[in-house]
């Protein structure tokens, strides 16, 4: 498994190469709770083990949060790192990537996993509570269900 630190740099810096601008900090965090979830999807296995707080716009990685402002996502994730799971991380910014921040926050807010950790706390709240993994494991698993009916129905995957 690598830092989550280098895998939110790549995602940073990957963006940026993509889109020729800096993507904002609400678009790193859903990105990356993505990317984790389509690592499980794909693999079976999360991609990092930090886990992530179910902040009111979604999950959110603290860690990340401090390096974001303070400009420090330079890391390098190495090559063999980026071929392994470069169906992960274009699956993520083809679906993903183009969306805006308040559009991916609303996608979250129908994962099962930021509901779970989130239960009995004011949608206006703030939480720090943390996401479990094997909740998003279960997200990953709808998904999974999802997309093998759509290719069963011959339609556009989701």
């Amino acid at each position: 498994m690598e830092k989550v630190t280098t895998i939110a740099s790549y995602i940073y810096q990957r963006y940026q190469q993509d889109y020729g601008k800096r993507m904002d900090e609400m678009k790193l965090h859903k990105l990356l709770y993505f990317v984790q979830r389509e690592a499980i999807i794909q693999t079976d296995e999360p991609m990092f083990k930090e886990q992530f707080e179910a902040w009111k716009y979604g999950p959110v990685m603290v860690e990340i949060r401090r390096m974001y402002k303070d400009g420090c996502l330079t890391e390098k994730l190495p090559q063999t790192y980026i071929e392994k799971y470069k169906s992960v991380f274009d699956m993520v910014f083809s679906t993903y990537a183009q969306k805006d921040s308040w559009s991916l926050s609303s996608i979250t807010h129908g994962e099962y996993s930021w509901g779970q950790a989130r239960k009995g706390i004011h949608e206006d709240e703030n939480c720090d509570k943390l996401i479990d993994t094997d909740d998003i494991r279960k997200d990953a698993e709808r998904v999974k269900i999802r997309r093998f009916l759509y290719k069963k129905l011959n339609c556009p995957t989701v």
